[in-house]
């Protein structure tokens, strides 16, 4: 069985209020041609396609447009579990629908899937977080655990707790005892899968993650996952990598884009492709996706030189946040030359240059006034001299005064 495994696509999530649903959009017009080449059985999706709770239409109009073209007609099966950043019940609203097109979706641990046909497949045992699949005359139990969180498991991690060392052996021994009680439903003649969102210890986050730990309460050990799984699909981690301590079964795939400032000139984005057969070592290919857009990071140790890169840079497509060497502010006029000439710039910001020593910075803020202050402050934080009347009215605002009605009164 042929097995894609990826995960955190985060359709309708923007950068910094810039869209992105341009590349999300190419990305996955770049995917069903993937599948289509591979010769995909099976697509797995662990968790977050969606950025929010609440999608704009037009990124889950991307998603559903995207599973049907997956399926070609039921030609392949889709299996899709809900993440962190997904709504449960939302997510799996058309699952009805979807059966003929062979898609499958749960949304929370110990979902029930029901048995029948899914486009030209079969689905022919499930409970609550497992499935037998049959595709091609070749069968496969996965356990199916969607983001595991405290109240999903319906356990309060807290009551009787102290320490976070307590909370944390709580999560994972909640996690070990869930992944065991499923694993009875791994066989000899079948291939035998995990498919959840979830974070696991040792794992290298890129930052454009949000938290779903709670002071490491919700981190579990890589070995809560059952030896009897030959392969372990995570979602949650937006960089591909292997989980510690697997015995190189549990893999994050990783997020499709780069998603945040730190992943600027960060390394290649991937999915996996397995070929899996009942009681033997999988064989895996990584595949690696385009960078539609990159994220840039632009250190200049000037403002002529930013503005002489924004002209070399002008037609290339990037994201761009811009660090500029200074003595003194960034002029209004230079901020919108370096933005006329170079497109999505998304941040310029200065870093300030200082000869004097830490006690001539201190006995220089001590003399300072607080206007003074301020205005150093605003100029730190936005590269240019706050308005006069902004000062004025936070003066006003400081001293207890009301802002001066300049309306004419009747």
């Amino acid at each position: 069985m042929r097995i894609l495994h990826t995960a955190d696509w985060h359709l309708g999530k923007n950068l910094e209020g810039r869209s992105r649903m341009e590349e999300q959009q190419q990305f996955l017009d770049d995917f069903v041609r993937l599948v289509e080449e591979k010769a995909v059985d099976l697509v797995v999706v662990a968790g977050d396609v969606y950025d929010s709770s609440n999608p704009p239409a037009q990124a889950e109009k991307m998603f559903y447009d995207t599973l049907k073209r997956i399926s070609g007609d039921g030609e392949r099966i889709t299996l899709v579990i809900a993440g962190n950043h997904d709504n449960p019940q939302r997510l799996v609203a058309a699952g009805p629908l979807a059966m003929e097109h062979g898609i499958i979706m749960a949304g929370l641990p110990k979902t029930v899937i029901p048995t029948g046909q899914y486009g030209k497949h079969s689905v022919l045992d499930s409970g609550e977080g497992f499935i037998e699949l049959e595709i091609n005359q070749e069968r496969a139990v996965i356990l199916l655990v969607p983001y595991p969180s405290e109240k999903r498991l319906n356990e309060v991690l807290y009551k009787d707790m102290d320490s976070d060392e307590e909370r944390l052996i709580s999560y994972g021994d909640r996690i070990r005892s869930l992944m065991d009680t499923l694993k009875v439903h791994f066989r000899a003649d079948t291939i035998n899968m995990i498919v959840t969102h979830l974070f696991a210890m040792g794992s290298v986050e890129s930052g454009s993650e949000r938290g779903i730990q709670l002071g490491g309460s919700y981190i579990i050990d890589g070995s809560c996952f059952p030896v009897e799984a030959q392969y372990i699909a995570l979602g949650h981690v937006h960089k591909p990598q292997v989980v510690p301590g697997t015995g190189r079964r549990a893999y994050y795939s990783g997020a499709p884009l780069h998603y945040h400032k730190n992943e600027a000139n960060a390394g290649k984005k991937k999915c996996y492709i397995l070929d899996i057969k009942a009681g033997q070592p999988l064989v895996m290919e990584e595949v690696e996706f385009k960078i539609y857009k990159p994220i840039e990071k632009w250190p200049c140790k000037s403002i002529s030189e930013a503005i002489d890169k924004c002209e070399e840079n002008k037609d290339k497509s990037s994201w761009v946040y811009i660090e500029i060497e200074t003595e003194d502010y960034i002029k209004d006029e230079e901020m919108k030359q370096m933005r006329a000439l170079k497109e999505d710039i998304i941040e310029i910001y200065p870093i300030y240059k200082s000869n004097t020593s830490e006690e001539d910075e201190l006995a220089k803020i001590s003399e300072k006034s607080f206007v003074e202050l301020f205005k150093d402050f605003f100029v730190q934080q936005k590269g240019t001299k706050a308005d006069e009347e902004f000062v004025d009215l936070l003066m006003n605002v400081m001293d207890g005064e009301e802002p001066e009605d300049e309306t004419p009164k009747a």
